[in-house]
C-alpha cells in the first residue's frame, strides 16, 4: 500500500463530508469561448463563430462581424466549421463575406457543409455577415481570421480593375501548372458610360460539379456581387458562351476551394458600342444560371385548374416524386415559395434536397399560386419538373394530390416500376 499523502492543514479542519466531496469533485472544464451575434474584432488574428456555436443557431437573424488587422496587411480568413441550411445558390441561410466595411466587394456568399478556401481581403478590413431564414437550421461556422503581408501569397494573388478597351486575365499559375487552391480572385472590368464589354473565355478547365459548388467562375452584370445580377456560374472543362454586358461595368470572380484543381482559364475582353445591330442576337449560356423569381404569365394562371391523369400516368413523365407536409408558403410576384419537409422521396431526379439531422426538406415554386393550390400544414404528393439550381417546379398542370397512407402502397410499386422512354 503506498504511503498516506498528509493532508494540507486547512483541509484538516473540514468535516469528512466534505472532505469527500472536495475529493469527488471533478476538475473545472476548459474554457469554450461563448460566440454572439456578430462584433467588431482586430489583432493579428483571432475566431469568430455563429451565434451560441457549436448549437444551432437561432431564425431570423443577421449578424455582423467587423474584422481588422494591422495597417499594412491583409485578412485572411478560413473557415474550420461550416454546417447551414444547403441550397445550391445560397437563398435562405448564409455567411456573406467582404472586402472591407462600408460598401465593400463581395468576396462570396457560402452554405451547406463544404467550406470555402481561403479568403482575402483587399485592405485591412473586412465584414462576415450571417443571415438565417424562419426554417432549416444547422451549426452554424467557425472561422479564423489573420493578418498576412500583401505579397505573402505570391501568384496566389489575383484579380483588379480593368479599365483598358481590351485585354485579358487568367487564374493564377497559367498557363505552366493548375490554379492553387484556396484562392479567391475578382475582376472589375469597367467602360466608359457609353458602352458594353463583350468577354470571351478562350481555354477553361475548372473542377467540375454539377452546381458548380467547389471551383468556379461567376460573372455578374455591375461592379458588385449580385446575385439578382447574375449571369452565369460555370465550371468544368466547357468555356461559357461569349458574355455581353447589359451596362459598361462587368465583375468576373473566380474561386477555389482547398481540394480538387485544374488547368485553369484565360479570358479576354473588349469595349464596344452600345448600340448594337438589330441582326446581333444576345449570347446565351447553357451552364448553371442565375435563379430569380419567375414571374407566371397570365395566360398560364388562366389555365383551368384541374388535375388530370392518375398517379401512373404522370409518374414517369415527372422529374420528381416526393410526399410531404408543407411548412412555410411565401407569395411573390404571383407564385407560390414553399418548403416542403419530406415523408418519402420516390423519384428524386435532380431535386435538390437538403438536410439537417434525420429532417429532410426540398424548396418548391408553385408557379400560379392558385394552382395547384396548396396549404401549410397539409400533406400532399408532389409531382413536379425540377430548374437547373435544383428547385422543383409546379405548373397548372402538374399532378399534386392530398396523400394519404394507403397512397404509400402505390407509389411504392411505381418506384420499382421501370419507366419506359
Amino acid at each position: 500500500m503506498p504511503p498516506a499523502v498528509p493532508l494540507p492543514p486547512l483541509l484538516l479542519l473540514l468535516p469528512p463530508s466534505l472532505l469527500l466531496l472536495a475529493a469527488a469533485r471533478p476538475a473545472a472544464p476548459p474554457h469554450r469561448p461563448t460566440f454572439t451575434c456578430g462584433g467588431v474584432v482586430s489583432g493579428e488574428s483571432g475566431f469568430i463563430g455563429s451565434e451560441g456555436f457549436p448549437g444551432v443557431y437561432p431564425p431570423n437573424s443577421k449578424c455582423t462581424w467587423k474584422i481588422t488587422v494591422p495597417e499594412g496587411k491583409v485578412v485572411v480568413l478560413s473557415f474550420r466549421y461550416l454546417d447551414l441550411e444547403s441550397d445550391s445558390l445560397c437563398r435562405y441561410d448564409f455567411v456573406d463575406v467582404y472586402s472591407g466595411h462600408a460598401n465593400g466587394q463581395r468576396i462570396g456568399r457560402f452554405c451547406g457543409t463544404v467550406k470555402p478556401g481561403a479568403l482575402v481581403s483587399s485592405s485591412n478590413k473586412m465584414l462576415v455577415q450571417m443571415t438565417s431564414d424562419a426554417n432549416t437550421a444547422g451549426s452554424g461556422f467557425i472561422a479564423k481570421f489573420s493578418a498576412a503581408e500583401p505579397h505573402e501569397r505570391g501568384d496566389q494573388y489575383c484579380g483588379g480593375r480593368l479599365e483598358k478597351p481590351s485585354g485579358s486575365f487568367h487564374t493564377p499559375n497559367w498557363p505552366e501548372r493548375d490554379y492553387p487552391a484556396g484562392v479567391t480572385c475578382s475582376w472589375h472590368i469597367i467602360a466608359p458610360k457609353n458602352q458594353l464589354i463583350e468577354l470571351k473565355f478562350e481555354k477553361f478547365d475548372v473542377e467540375r460539379d454539377n452546381y458548380c459548388r467547389y471551383d468556379y467562375v461567376a460573372v455578374f452584370n455591375g461592379g458588385e456581387i449580385n446575385d439578382a445580377q447574375r449571369i452565369g456560374k460555370y465550371c468544368g472543362d466547357s468555356p461559357p458562351e461569349p458574355i455581353l454586358s447589359e451596362k459598361n461595368e462587368l465583375l468576373v470572380q473566380f474561386l477555389s476551394d482547398l481540394s480538387l484543381t485544374a488547368d485553369g482559364f484565360i479570358g479576354h475582353y473588349k469595349f464596344r458600342p452600345k448600340k448594337l445591330p438589330t441582326t446581333t442576337a444576345l449570347p446565351t449560356t447553357t451552364t448553371v444560371p442565375a435563379t430569380s423569381t419567375v414571374k407566371p404569365t397570365v395566360a398560364l394562371c388562366q389555365q383551368k385548374c384541374k388535375r388530370s391523369g392518375t398517379l401512373e400516368s404522370n409518374y414517369c413523365s415527372s422529374n420528381f416524386v416526393i410526399t410531404g407536409t408543407v411548412i412555410t408558403t411565401v407569395t411573390r410576384a404571383g407564385s407560390l415559395h414553399a418548403t416542403i419537409s419530406i415523408i418519402n422521396v420516390y423519384k428524386e431526379g435532380n431535386l435538390a434536397i437538403q438536410q439537417a439531422g434525420k429532417n429532410m426538406s426540398a424548396k418548391i415554386l408553385v408557379m400560379c399560386k392558385q394552382c395547384p393550390l396548396i396549404r401549410r400544414g397539409l400533406n400532399y404528393i408532389i409531382m413536379g419538373q425540377v430548374e437547373e439550381d435544383g428547385r422543383g417546379k409546379i405548373y397548372p398542370n402538374s399532378f399534386v394530390m392530398s396523400f394519404k397512407t394507403k397512397n404509400s402502397k402505390i407509389l411504392n410499386a411505381l418506384k420499382n416500376k421501370t419507366c419506359q422512354n
